[in-house]
């Protein structure tokens, strides 16, 4: 529904207050899990949150792994009035909360709170079948959007495309007589993007449920209905940033929200406030407008668009640093032009009009194109532009892309009004600081008190490290392969390479892989199998949840990858007792926004690579050494295989700040010995 049509929103309900504490609620809580126990760190950081909701203030707390921080934050979650929020930046952790910790505290609760305490989860529109689109789908109808589908021009393989998304979504019509719900990760056996794109409706795109045939069916609403009744609502951080630029009229009101993986938040923000130009979507919202406006829109837009795959194709890739080249500001201002045009010729769209939905498809799509063309031609200063093209990306699209130089200010002015916000996660304290992330949240932070919040204007927070319950020391090593020269050309350095021969060897597999590059995972693997008689798996030749459950159920397995394994992949016990990393995680030199916020910074007279390309190792770098340690009877090596992190002055030393205790060296005989040790034990 759009924002202009959506009825206000009511305020947070009120119920009577259990008698129950926080401390009530989590014992029980903790006493529903399996081998469940007192958790030191839990119990503070539970009542931390209670205590910031009381005072209104904000709140970062760090969790180590094994906190038990989802139960720390839900317990006196489920003691506030209203719906509380929960938001998390991966479907795991999400999937994790709604299917296993939220019914299980629920069921535990009940006899405390005299009821079954609610939730729900809450996605954006397009996760959900609209059925007024899968009713315009139908081939034969016209104007049906099965046919807006993109695909090879002309010739019996386009046929054959359209009949493939044919068959897939007369499947979906099936589903939608049999779902509840509508939410496509529902839908088992899936459907490829391009045919769910056929059947679901972006927020921009929609007429609103009072305008629509289907308005009183409609899964979307549904889902938002039901979260404005729940006492839990999860959901994740892309649609807490489209709410947060909307004005706050996507989510229930709440006066808690609860930011888990919050060291996450900041770029999902970004990338919701990024835009793109690309020859696709330019001409997908020519053959959407061509039935609906006479005259020559279909025509200026193809123009358009034809001008914009030209000045794509001779312009490098990369950032943008001196504004639109000639090609390329010519393109959008053609596009601009062509795109006010059609929006004319459209008009006003009617209320009865019975081709309501499949204009208003229309003039979203053109409105998209015409915002973003005239940002990229407005070159705000605060805003980064760069240039998308298959070799950099190593995909097929080209694309003229816009993304804000920073979300902080977005976030300080718009994150923590009239709500207590709690931001927790693993990885929150950079070098044993906090204000690397608390600025980068938009939280005021005390120059002369690195870390500690601001005396100043700003929301009023303050900070918490629970720590961890597992003995790092005893049970990991921290090996730096600090004899290996520093890493310089893209790939695996033949020196690493016999390193992680070595390794693997001593400990027979049971090893996780993480690489900066996917041509250095390739040659770990090659490696690897043609030198040992180690299994190797590698992120590419199947689907990733495949990769990892093989790798959990097969000994002396070893599991390369990319930056997709840094985080979200969690195998306890013995099937990983080795995380090696080829070398610090710092973002390339053509990362766009990296580049310009590093630029912008030493303009300022900072240091670029200290105050941006550090951080954004150290988080990095922290997820990936915490695959290692994931319950208090693991134990294994880390191996750094980047001499850095021991011999560069200043940031190794920071890096290493950043990571979980554990004990360390740089003798390569204490690692294999280690290893060895494991492989027999």
């Amino acid at each position: 529904m759009t924002d202009l049509l959506r009825p206000a929103a009511p305020a947070p309900r009120r119920r009577a207050r259990p008698t129950a504490t926080t401390q009530d609620v989590l014992a029980a809580a903790v006493g529903a899990v399996p081998g469940g126990a007192d958790r030191p760190g839990q119990r503070a950081m539970a009542l931390a949150i209670a205590e910031a909701v009381a005072t209104g203030e904000h709140l970062l707390a760090q969790a180590g792994t094994g906190t038990g921080k989802s139960l720390a934050y839900l317990a006196p979650a489920l003691l506030q009035d209203g719906p509380v929020v929960v938001s998390t930046a991966t479907l795991a952790l999400q999937s994790q909360l709604v299917d296993h910790d939220l019914p299980r505290l629920a069921d535990a609760v009940r006899p405390l709170l005299g009821r079954r305490p609610t939730f729900a989860v809450l996605k954006g529109r397009h996760h959900y079948l609209c059925l007024a689109r899968l009713e315009a789908s139908s081939e034969d109808e016209p104007g049906g959007t099965l046919f807006d589908a993109p695909g090879p021009a002309g010739g019996t393989k386009w046929l054959g495309e359209a009949g493939r998304l044919g068959r897939q979504v007369q499947r979906l019509r099936e589903w939608a007589t049999e779902t509840a719900v509508g939410d496509r990760d529902e839908l088992d056996p899936g459907v490829d993007d391009q045919a769910w794109r056929l059947v679901s409706m972006p927020s921009r795109e929609c007429v609103g449920a009072s305008r629509c045939a289907f308005g009183d069916e409609c899964f979307a609403e549904a889902s938002r209905a039901r979260a404005r009744e729940a006492d839990i609502v999860v959901t994740n951080h892309s649609l807490l940033a489209a709410d947060m630029m909307a004005g706050g009229n996507i989510i229930p009101p709440h006066q808690l929200l609860i930011i888990d993986e919050a060291h996450e938040l900041a770029e999902r923000v970004s990338s919701a406030a990024q835009a793109e130009l690309t020859p696709d979507l330019v001409e997908r919202a020519a053959r959407r407008i061509r039935p609906h406006a006479p005259g020559g829109a279909y025509e200026a837009l193809a123009e358009a668009g034809g001008a914009l795959a030209a000045s794509l194709g001779q312009t490098p890739a990369g950032r943008l640093v001196e504004g639109l080249p000639p090609a390329l500001r010519e393109a959008c201002t053609l596009l601009d032009s062509a795109t006010r045009g059609a929006l004319e010729d459209l008009g006003d769209i009617k209320a009865d009009d019975g081709d309501a939905v499949a204009k208003k498809s229309a003039k979203a799509g053109l409105d998209e194109l015409s915002d973003t063309a005239q940002r990229l031609l407005a070159g705000d200063e605060h805003d980064v532009a760069w240039v998308e093209r298959p070799e950099f990306t190593g995909s097929t699209r080209q694309a003229l892309v816009v993304a804000p130089l920073s979300v902080a200010g977005t976030l300080g002015s718009r994150l923590y009004i009239e709500r207590t916000v709690v931001a927790t996660s693993a990885t929150l304290t950079l070098g044993g600081r906090f204000d690397t992330v608390a600025r980068s949240l938009g939280l005021p932070v005390d120059a002369d008190r690195a870390g500690a919040p601001s005396d100043g204007d700003g929301p009023g927070w303050r900070s918490l490290d629970v720590g961890s319950p597992f003995d790092y020391p005893k049970q990991g090593i921290l090996y730096v392969a600090a004899h290996l020269p520093r890493p310089t050309a893209s790939g695996l350095a033949d020196p690493a390479g016999e390193e992680l021969l070595r390794l693997v060897g001593a400990l027979g597999g049971r090893t996780l892989g993480l690489f900066s590059s996917r041509k250095a995972a390739q040659q770990a693997a090659e490696l690897v199998r043609a030198r040992t008689e180690l299994p190797v798996l590698l992120q590419g030749e199947e689907a990733l949840p495949l990769l990892v459950r093989r790798f959990r159920a097969e000994p002396a397995t070893c599991l390369f990858g990319v930056m997709s394994l840094w985080q979200g992949v969690d195998v306890p016990g013995d099937s990983c007792q080795l995380v090696v990393i080829d070398r610090l995680p710092f973002p390339r030199p053509d990362e766009p926004l990296a580049a310009a916020r590093s630029a912008a910074v030493d303009a300022a007279g900072g240091s670029g690579f200290a105050s941006v390309s550090v951080p954004i190792a150290a988080i990095r770098l922290a997820q990936g050494v915490g695959r290692l340690i994931r319950s208090g009877s693991d134990k294994g090596v880390v191996a750094v295989l980047d001499s850095r992190l021991e011999t560069a002055r200043g940031y190794g030393a920071f890096l290493r700040q950043s990571l979980p205790p554990f004990w360390y060296t740089t003798d390569a005989a204490v690692a294999h010995g280690a290893l060895r040790r494991l492989a027999t034990g």
